[in-house]
């Protein structure tokens, strides 16, 4: 049977019912589709990253290192203390396994600290509510598209056995590939963007406000036309923090590895 061309998310998970399918493939609503699905995933990431770290102590330090400016907040996160205090609230004695999960911990703090201070998310809003069947009676997570040579699935059957962390990867991995697709549809000029902060190489610490005042000072209609401006600007962060040598967006290959250790 030919499956036809979709972007679909569908996510039921005790309380949490979503399921939400776009037929309209045209590439404005898929990038639109693609920018709710990855607001949808963040929002929910740190509700499974509970038995791993202490999320909320997390959320804490997130409001005990935001200051008034965006640079002195981005000096802070880079504070060579934070992996040390990151470290006291992963539940982990292993020192390569704790690694990974630092490296998990310190991206969703970047995300939550920033959050109030700069744009973090898309300005679709996260996917809600329930317009299509869901794909299978059992509780899951489930992504798929189809749309020209672009297919992918996405999918995790949930049950008792399941561990949270695992429904935390598949977000995690979910949240990549609308990263990777969203300017690929909505025409951002990606390459340009990264042009920006093209004399960054490896930043110290007293050139963190220069690559922050370069993002302060970034204009998004020169990328990206008017209904993606805002997410331009979402790249932007995301390419001025990875010269500094942090992540927006949790790594799925850490909890990938993490799980696959600890076995």
């Amino acid at each position: 049977m030919k499956v036809e061309e979709h972007v679909a998310f569908t996510a039921k998970h005790k309380e949490w019912k979503v399921a939400k399918k776009l037929t309209e493939m045209e590439n404005e609503e898929i990038a639109h589709f693609l920018a709710s699905v990855s607001n949808t995933v963040n929002a929910r990431i740190g509700d499974y990253l509970g038995e791993a770290m202490d999320v909320e102590s997390i959320g804490e330090l997130a409001g005990e290192l935001r200051k008034e400016s965006l640079a002195d907040t981005v000096v802070a996160l880079k504070s060579p203390g934070i992996a040390r205090k990151l470290g006291n609230l992963v539940n982990e004695k292993d020192k390569k396994l704790k690694k990974l999960l630092v490296d998990v911990a310190r991206a969703y703090l970047v995300r939550e600290t920033l959050r109030p201070l700069a744009s973090v998310e898309y300005p679709e809003g996260p996917l809600e509510g329930v317009d299509v069947e869901f794909p299978f009676e059992d509780e899951h997570i489930n992504f798929t598209a189809k749309h020209g040579r672009w297919i992918v699935v996405k999918r995790l059957i949930i049950d008792e056995k399941t561990p949270a962390l695992d429904i935390a990867r598949l977000l995690a991995s979910i949240n990549e590939t609308t990263t990777l697709k969203i300017p690929v549809y909505a025409g951002i000029d990606v390459e340009g963007i990264e042009g920006e902060f093209s004399a960054f190489k490896k930043v110290k610490k007293s050139e963190i406000p220069k690559v922050v005042e370069v993002y302060e000072a970034f204009e998004p209609a020169l990328y990206a036309d008017e209904p993606f401006e805002e997410h331009a600007k979402v790249y932007a962060l995301r390419i001025a923090l990875s010269k500094i040598g942090l992540s927006l967006d949790v790594p799925a290959k850490s909890l990938e590895k993490y799980l696959e250790k600890k076995g």
